[in-house]
């Protein structure tokens, strides 16, 4: 992920930010409802050969990489489906790779968030959904990754596309626009929308972009995006400092947690 990556990291301020107010109302509502809490780890990725001979066997065919990947993560986040919806055959074909507890967490196509943004996308829309449904229980939840100068003059269309979004299909959407978070009144209208329509916010955790990390959480969902530098010993601070507010979530209610490295 390149988006608010850092060539130089030595002033960055990785510390969590508190919780927004919020979140605990939602975590508290959540705590109602009787469910076991879940935890999903992955990557944007199955297709990386240099996992041979750790994760995937030596000598392992790229056809068999989906199989070897999920008994190692839980989850992917699917970004192939962003440059194209997969038929019914290739979405058979993923779920059979995988065990019963695995979840796909499929991006909307570009063609949607960045080609028309959002802008006559019912035909798109109804086949991706179908498309993705084709997963079953594998199927996580969606997300829509809007591009950065996608700005909050924007927010009735995105409304308009959430309203039209099927209900069945669990959805999360990363906001990127500066904008979306500098006004605290906007942003926390935004966030309170979400809400009302049981939509995830994508929690982004990326150097360049500490603004976006707002730690609402508008449904009993985390969907964190952690950007990684290589294993460097403040990967590991994050990590830590992630796993711990999450622990503490958890505490509070929370039903499901998504975690890309």
């Amino acid at each position: 992920m390149d988006f608010g990556r850092l060539p130089d990291l030595r002033y960055v301020d990785f510390r969590l930010p508190p919780d927004h107010p919020d979140t605990a109302r939602v975590l508290a509502r959540a705590q109602s409802l009787a469910s076991v809490a879940a935890l999903y780890v992955g990557c944007p990725i199955w297709t990386n050969k240099e996992w041979l001979g750790s994760y995937f066997p030596l000598g392992a065919k790229e056809p068999d990489f989906l199989k070897y990947y999920a008994q190692q993560f839980n989850s992917i986040e699917l970004n192939t489906t962003h440059y194209r919806i997969p038929d019914a055959p290739t979405g058979r074909r993923w779920r059979e790779a995988v065990g019963p507890g695995f979840k796909f967490c499929p991006k909307l196509p570009r063609s949607i968030s960045h080609e028309r943004e959002l802008y006559n996308t019912d035909a798109l829309t109804l086949s991706f959904t179908r498309a993705v449904q084709e997963l079953g229980d594998n199927l996580g939840t969606c997300f829509l990754q809007l591009p950065p100068h996608f700005g909050p003059e924007n927010l009735p269309r995105l409304e308009r596309f959430l309203l039209d979004w099927p209900a069945e299909v669990p959805l999360a959407v990363e906001l990127r626009h500066p904008r979306w978070f500098s006004d605290r009144e906007l942003a926390n209208s935004v966030f309170d929308t979400l809400e009302a329509l049981n939509k995830t916010l994508v929690i982004t955790d990326v150097a360049g972009r500490r603004d976006v990390l707002a730690q609402r959480l508008t449904t009993p969902v985390a969907f964190l995006r952690l950007n990684g530098h290589g294993l460097i010993p403040s990967d590991y601070d994050r990590a830590d400092a992630w796993a711990e507010r999450l622990a503490n979530w958890y505490a509070q209610g929370l039903q499901t947690a998504y975690i890309f490295i």
